[in-house]
């Protein structure tokens, strides 16, 4: 359709002529966004699909007089492929988080935007649903066992086979049926965005507004919030999913009871259908059609998966293989390693001075265990070092070394906790201590087995005045 159709509804609406148009950039639809410049500022669209376009105008007008935060239409054609609408500027909420996303640490104020975008997501669910009419949803008036193998065959055509990996589909069709069951057990007959992204969220005079939301059908109100808080690219660390989610709790409590543990343990399963049904989306936008924007995307989810399928879906034997081997390609593990924290820990005598730092970061926590008592003051304990079994029963036996241990343990678990969820690469933790002999080769070894154990990351141990060197690998990628 002629751009020039979105003129004239601009001039019916505004008097006058615009002094400008400029066409936006694609979005992973076929519509097409134009801005409208001149007196006023207006947004333009034409679309391809009748049924699309008559589900968004429908719905807009639905929820404006709910008085929610969606972008008015202000004039449309007859024949519904073409309208203009209230322009929301061009600060996504993907955009405001931009710095968050990037370093994983979010600040105050980015967290207020996700806070109050997740708590009006809720209203938008119950309210934005009371009195819709949902059979003017395009393509599906509701979330069924249809529309959800639907994705999960989009998942399994468009990626899972591009991938290469061999699998047995009808063992892959039974766990998608199982899968199918226990998220159909959630049906509500509240409102489902379906592609709830902070792609899809405008921030205007710091508030959220919602656009793009003509996919949306009767549904699940887990789906959306698994789509919002998994979103590949948002780069989200679990620690702020959490409050997120109990954010979204608290505002849900205003409109149903909620059993707490229920709700997390069946978000997990929708997290794991959303998770699919976006990679089925990248491989159809990225592999077939070539779209680098959905390419770039992939080992993000890639990674949401990995984390998932850590705490496997027993529910699903054989689909949690495929996805185990799926994310155990080369094609999405090549650089992991290079991405993935390494510790380095290290014991070392301070009459040798503190270690220097090899990875080039300055250092990291260098602890003092010269305060604990000493074994190396008694002639019996001098043959030995902190590995050896006399040196362990006395360090242990005092108890001092224990209760030292626990403190250390509790300040260097934060960082590396930290550190994983933003992407860092390494962190080096010294203990020292007179000789670098006993207590701090004891100190070193078992902090090693402990960060190994607790973070299954990679550990590099040296006892450097002891000239001994270990490396813990972590049990999966």
């Amino acid at each position: 359709m002629n751009p020039n159709i979105l003129s004239e509804l601009y001039k019916q609406h505004v008097g006058s002529e615009p002094q400008n148009i400029e066409e936006l950039p694609a979005s992973g639809s076929n519509r097409r966004y134009f801005r409208l410049s001149g007196e006023q500022s207006i947004i333009g669209v034409l679309g391809e699909c009748k049924e699309e376009n008559e589900a968004f105008l429908y719905m807009d007008r639905h929820f404006h007089d709910k008085g929610l935060n969606v972008p008015k239409v202000l004039a449309q054609v007859p024949d519904s492929m073409a309208y203009i609408q209230e322009d929301l500027g061009d600060l996504s909420l993907f955009k405001a988080i931009e710095k968050g996303r990037q370093t994983r640490v979010f600040s105050d104020d980015e967290k207020q935007l996700l806070i109050k975008t997740i708590r009006q997501l809720c209203q938008f669910q119950f309210a934005g649903a009371d009195g819709m009419d949902f059979s003017v949803c395009y393509p599906a008036s509701e979330f069924n066992r249809r529309s959800i193998l639907w994705d999960l065959n989009y998942f399994k055509y468009c990626f899972l086979k591009a991938t290469g990996l061999e699998f047995d589909e009808d063992k892959l069709e039974d766990d998608f049926q199982k899968l199918a069951d226990v998220l159909l057990r959630s049906s509500s007959a509240t409102f489902m965005y379906r592609d709830f992204q902070s792609r899809n969220v405008m921030i205007k005079d710091n508030e959220p507004w919602f656009i793009d939301f003509q996919g949306g059908r009767k549904g699940p109100f887990y789906y959306d919030v698994a789509s919002f808080l998994w979103q590949a690219k948002a780069n989200f660390p679990n620690s702020l999913r959490q409050e997120l989610i109990d954010e979204y709790i608290t505002a849900l409590r205003k409109y149903k009871p909620v059993d707490v543990d229920y709700f997390r343990s069946q978000l997990r399963h929708f997290v794991l259908f959303r998770t699919l049904q976006v990679l089925g989306a990248y491989g159809f936008r990225g592999y077939f059609e070539k779209k680098p924007h959905f390419m770039q995307s992939v080992p993000f989810a890639i990674n949401n998966l990995r984390d998932l399928i850590k705490t496997p879906y027993v529910e699903y034997p054989y689909l949690n293989s495929v996805l185990t081997n799926l994310v155990a390609l080369s094609q999405f593990t090549d650089g992991l390693q290079k991405r993935a924290l390494t510790v380095r820990v290290m014991s070392f005598a301070y009459k040798k001075g503190i270690p220097n730092d090899a990875s080039g970061n300055g250092g990291g926590f260098v602890f003092d265990c010269r305060a604990v008592n000493n074994p190396g003051k008694y002639d019996r304990y001098k043959p030995y070092i902190g590995l050896d079994q006399p040196v362990i029963k006395f360090l242990e036996d005092d108890g001092e070394i224990l209760t030292y241990l626990e403190h250390a343990y509790s300040l260097v678990d934060a960082s590396v906790k930290r550190y994983i969820e933003r992407g860092f690469t390494n962190l080096m933790v010294c203990f020292g201590c007179t000789g670098g002999q006993h207590r701090s080769v004891y100190c070193a070894q078992h902090m090693a087995e402990h960060i190994n154990k607790t973070f299954n990351v990679k550990v590099e141990l040296i006892h450097r005045e002891q000239n001994i060197e270990q490396v813990f690998n972590p049990h999966n990628l």
